[in-house]
């Protein structure tokens, strides 16, 4: 089953078309018209749509430990990096969201280019 991402609009919908060619089903909020949407309205949009939420919002990591998967939670720790610095990113750590969605028991990926700080 190939993996269907949901990326907050803390990042760029560019991101959709740079990403595509190695997760052909992602999509972003903005473009869903979700602009603005609650955490709790995503959270739920991830559940129903069975999508991995790509965020750098530390909410849905909360969210993730309080209410359990799904949905899978990848958490962006990259401060105010850039489009093409978080797309190769993303594109370095595809390996590791692929294994994090298929482990069964796990919540939330925490990916950060150095230290995590919180």
């Amino acid at each position: 089953m190939p993996i269907r991402l949901l990326l907050d609009e803390n990042l760029s919908e560019r991101l959709v078309r740079t990403l595509a060619a190695r997760f052909p089903d992602v999509r972003h909020v903005r473009t869903l018209g979700l602009g603005g949407a609650t955490d709790l309205h995503l959270w739920d949009l991830a559940l129903q749509d069975r999508c991995v939420l790509v965020t750098k919002d530390e909410d849905f990591v909360t969210l993730s430990v309080v209410r359990g998967a799904p949905p899978k939670v990848v958490w962006l720790n990259v401060g105010n990096a850039g489009t093409g610095a978080i797309t190769t990113f993303l594109l370095d750590s595809a390996d590791a969201i692929v294994q994090f969605v298929a482990h069964p028991e796990a919540g939330f990926l925490a990916l950060g280019f150095g230290p995590l700080s919180g």
